[in-house]
């Protein structure tokens, strides 16, 4: 694990004890049980495939540890109903605040002004954040191999299934690939970043789908920053993308996802 990681998940680990001494998980489950339904992340990603059309997940973030200030007058509500008339699959949503800039309330205001299903982007260490998840409206979260113990990862993907919610499960190499594997289902996401260098190639992806076996959806993320990268992902049978530096830092971001992925504008949208 290399140090900007060791030292991002040290820091979320203060932060969920902080905030279980401040909210109960039993205070979390009342307000799952007082919320709507999951509305079906890994379901509406098969849709857009079955439809012929890419699986995009369209992410929203304001800054990154990599790369800095990306959006700094993001508005959730604008982005997400944008994406969703450019034919977006679903939304990511970052709601780490520390080295992301995240808003408290950005997932709850982004889902809010769509009907896209969404996944909450974080570093998921306990199973707190699980529930937290699932209470603030998320429909899929994000568990990253690279950052959870075997039985850690084990025992948060049952979480996510105990709560409703889907799982994207994310490796960057071919040990990660298959401790994921071993999990009995949930979205398989290949991340084409060098969690040492921070430097991108869909290479990784190409390299690691040839690994995986048929009736695991695959995901394709970071690094997909044009249209000769999503043909040659496209050519390789990938069908699932998430992508958000390439949109937060375009004026327009769903004009951007229009483009990039050759969709159509839904104008009557929103």
């Amino acid at each position: 694990m290399n140090g900007v990681l060791a030292r991002i998940l040290a820091d979320k680990r203060a932060e969920v004890a902080r905030k279980r001494a401040r909210i109960g998980l039993a205070d979390l489950e009342a307000r799952i049980a007082g919320g709507a339904p999951p509305r079906g992340f890994a379901a509406s990603l098969a849709r857009a495939v079955e439809r012929g059309r890419p699986a995009v997940i369209a992410e929203m973030k304001r800054a990154s540890p990599s790369r800095g200030m990306l959006r700094s007058d993001l508005d959730p509500a604008a982005v997400a109903r944008a994406y969703e008339r450019a034919g977006a699959a679903a939304l990511s949503v970052l709601t780490d605040a520390g080295y992301f800039g995240a808003h408290a309330d950005d997932l709850a205001h982004a889902r809010a002004a769509c009907a896209l299903p969404v996944l909450r982007k974080d570093f998921m260490v306990d199973g707190y954040q699980i529930a937290e998840s699932r209470a603030m409206g998320a429909d899929c979260v994000l568990l990253i191999v690279a950052a959870l113990s075997p039985e850690g990862l084990e025992e948060l993907y049952a979480a996510s299934q105990a709560y409703g919610l889907d799982a994207l499960i994310e490796v960057h190499d071919a040990n990660e690939l298959e401790r994921a594997l071993a999990l009995p289902g949930g979205l398989l996401g290949i991340n084409n970043r060098d969690l040492r260098t921070f430097v991108t190639t869909i290479d990784r992806t190409l390299e690691l789908v040839e690994c995986v076996p048929p009736g695991r959806f695959v995901i394709t993320e970071s690094g997909i920053l044009g249209r000769d990268e999503v043909r040659r992902l496209k050519a390789a049978g990938l069908r699932g993308f998430l992508v958000g530096e390439a949109f937060m830092v375009a004026a327009d971001p769903g004009a951007r996802l229009a483009e990039l992925f050759e969709e159509r504008v839904d104008e009557s949208s929103g």
